[in-house]
Formats: C-alpha cells, structure tokens, sequence
C-alpha cells in the first residue's frame, strides 16, 4: 500500500509542478500561449496562386515552395509568430484553386502587410518559341512570344552579386544564379536540347535578360546581366535569396482583426473554460462523491498537463481550440463516469474496494479504449482534410482526447488505490456510492 501511496504522492507533486510552470510561464512571459490571429489581433491575407505554367504533378511541391519562401520572407521583416499555409478552395464552376494564407499577429496596418508580400520577386525562365527573333525588352507584348516556364523561383538554391570581367572594357555587376538539384538537372538538359536558341529572364512577369545558349550548362549555375548598377545587383541578389516566388500570386482577401477584440475573445474563452470545468467539477463530487473528488483532482492534473503540452509544442490556441479544449474536458470526465458505474456494479457483487476498483477498471477500459480512438480518427481526418481553423480544432482535441486517456486509466485509479478505504457499509459506503442512492 505504501509504494502506491508513494506513487499517488509523486504524482501529485509533478502535478504541482506542471501546474507552477504554466502560471509562471504566463504570469512572467517566460512562454506565453502562442495566440491565433483570432485571439492576439493582426491581419489575414489570402491569395490566390496561379498554376497555369506548373505541371499537375508539380502543384504540392510548388505550393509547399511557395508558402516556404512566404515565411521567409515574412519572417525577415520581424513579424512576431506569423502563420503561412497553403488551402485547395473552392471557385466557380465546381473548379478547384490553390490559395496560400498569411496571417500576420499585431499587424494591423493592411497596405503595410500587403508590401511585406508584395516585395518578393517571381523569377522565371522561359525558352522564345521557335526561332523568333528576340523582341524588344522595352515591349508589352514581349510575354507573347516566350513558351511556358521552364525553371521558376523554386529551382534556386542562391543567388549573389559577381563582376563579370568585360573584354577591355569595366567590370559589369551580374547576379550569379545556383540551382538546387532539381533545377540544375532541368537546366542542363534545356541548354543542351537548345543549343542557339534564346531564353528569357523573367522578374515579376518583365523580362531582365534574354541571352542566347552558346553551349551546355552542366554545372546547375546562370548570370543574369541586364544594366545593373552594384546596387540594385545586390538588392536584385538579396531579394532572391529571402524568396523568389515558385508560383505567381494574387491578392484575393484581406480581414483585419483589432487587438481590442483578440484580448475579449481570449477573456471570454477562459471564463467558458472555468465555468465549464467547474460545472463538470461540481457534478462529479454531488454525483459520485468520493470518486468524484478523485476524478476532479485527477481532472485538474490533466488540465495542466495539456496547458504544458499546448506552450511546449507549442500549439497555436484560437477560438475553436479554446473550444475543443473545453470539449475533451469533457471527454475526460466521461471515461471516469465510465469506470465508476463499473466499479459501483462490482461493490454491489460482493467484491471488496480495492477489487472492485482493479475490475472496474478492467471491464471499463475497452469501452473507453473505443471511444477514444474514434475520436482520434475523426480529429485526424478533420486536422488532414480541413482548412486552418478546422485544423486548430482537430489538433487540440487529439492532444485533449489522448492525454485524458491517460489520466482517466492511471492517475485515477492509483489515488483510488492510495485512500486504501474499504466501503462495504456505512459511511465509506455512501461515498463510493452514486446518485442519491443510500
């Protein structure tokens, strides 16, 4: 009995010590809930990603290049914990669109979030048609006469500023340009298979450059030239090497969320979960009593555990999580409901406590080995399937559902354990009782 005691005490002692953590981590700022744009304010942008020049096969990685170089570049402006991903939406006709979203937490200037954006360059190569002659740059219809790209923005692994050596002449500012694998195997079989032919440079859909193929280019590098002064080279290099865009992208939504609103929202989320918790707390001990209080005290611990799990992560909390949270609270509860309607059954056998407790356990547990795994997989499909709010729902509600298992099987039953309390008749009885049975 002392070991499970023991065990019953060390338990708790973690507990409280989890529990000290999340406090103190909130009250200094050690490590602060990571909010979503939802709860901390900031802004929202949805864009829209043109895939006409990308092969079907070569969309998903496009995309996940994309939303990549997105965060880099966000992320270089200094913007506090942004969140890029990309989502397949829906558009007219039954149509599908690829779309990358960009939410920014204390941005709430709009135009300022649409530049941090806007300033990434889309880099593209593309073969003349034919045998045209090379049209004239300053031209707007020069788009015309050029194929399809060939290698775009996702190709590059770097981009820096060289002086390529004129005959006789001044040095000249170039951008030596280096493929990553893929793209230094895609750029060598077009030089080879184009030997004398033109291709054109494209940023921003505006041609830089359109040299000829003199020969084969094994070695996966390129210069652009194109009237570079060292400055604009090096800002031309800079700006490549934080993101060129695989894909180009167009705005399509904007939404803006005022800070004010974000602290009510989380104002109002907790004071849900309070409530909700204590309400579920005062039912279990009105209820069950003695086990009841088990349970609460076993619920608490797992409250704690997930709060830990969700800053440790760390998981992103917004409105939906909040709820999901407060959902599996409820789930939790209900694998102890589960387990001491078994238990009250084999007391009411002829069993002794600690009997009844092992067994109670044992004949609960495929019921709730059940539940819990359905949930697993519709919080799985949901997170896999669903766009990003669902996708915080999801997440959060695995964590809740998985963990409360835990607690539910293990911790609740080795404090039941640890009173060491034989309720055959009188008193003890009547709190191992439930309802207002006597």
């Amino acid at each position: 009995m002392w070991k499970i005691r023991l065990t019953a005490l060390v338990v708790l002692l973690i507990g409280a010590g989890i529990g000290w953590f999340v406090y103190a981590s909130q009250a200094y700022l050690w490590r602060p809930f990571k909010l979503g744009l939802d709860l901390s304010g900031g802004t929202q942008l949805v864009y829209r990603a043109n895939l006409s020049a990308i092969a079907v096969s070569d969309i998903p990685d496009s995309m996940s290049a994309l939303r990549d170089t997105i965060e880099r570049r966000v992320n270089l402006f200094g913007v506090s914990e942004p969140i890029v991903q990309t989502q397949r939406g829906g558009a007219l006709a039954g149509e599908t669109e690829e779309r990358l979203i960009v939410e920014l937490p204390g941005v709430t200037d709009t135009q300022k979030a649409i530049e941090l954006i806007g300033q990434t360059p889309v880099l593209e190569f593309r073969m003349l048609k034919g045998d045209i002659v090379p049209p004239d740059i300053s031209t707007s219809t020069v788009n015309q006469y050029f194929e399809p790209a060939a290698i775009t923005g996702k190709d590059l692994k770097s981009a820096q500023l060289q002086f390529s050596q004129g005959l006789g002449g001044p040095s000249e500012p170039v951008v030596l340009l280096t493929f990553n694998a893929e793209g230094a195997r895609i750029f060598a079989e077009l030089t080879k298979e184009n030997v004398g032919r033109y291709f054109g440079m494209f940023l921003d859909g505006v041609p830089i450059s359109i040299p000829v193929i003199n020969e084969p280019i094994p070695d996966g590098k390129a210069i652009i030239s194109g009237n570079f002064t060292p400055e604009s080279a090096k800002e031309l290099a800079r700006n490549l090497n934080y993101g060129a865009l695989p894909v180009p992208i167009e705005l399509i939504q904007t939404q803006t969320i005022s800070g004010t609103l974000g602290s009510r929202a989380v104002e109002d989320g907790i004071m849900a979960g309070l409530s909700g918790v204590a309400a579920v707390i005062l039912f279990m001990i009105v209820w069950y009593r003695l086990p009841g209080l088990v349970a609460s005290l076993a619920l608490l611990l797992y409250i704690v555990a997930v709060l830990a799990l969700f800053q440790v992560i760390p998981v992103t909390l917004t409105a939906a999580g909040i709820a999901a949270f407060i959902l599996s609270v409820g789930m939790a509860v209900d694998a102890n409901i589960l387990i001491f309607e078994r238990m009250r059954e084999e007391l009411a056998g002829g069993k002794s406590t600690t009997d009844a407790i092992h067994d109670g356990f044992s004949r609960a547990w495929p019921s709730i080995r059940d539940s819990n795994i359905s949930s697993m997989i519709t919080a799985v499909i949901l997170f896999w399937f669903g766009t990003s709010l669902i996708k915080g729902f999801a997440l959060v509600f695995g964590i809740g559902v998985l963990v409360s298992m835990l607690t539910a099987i293990t911790v609740s039953r080795t404090f039941l354990l640890a009173l060491g309390i034989e309720a055959k008749v009188g008193f003890t009885h009547f709190l191992f009782n439930s309802g207002f049975k006597t």
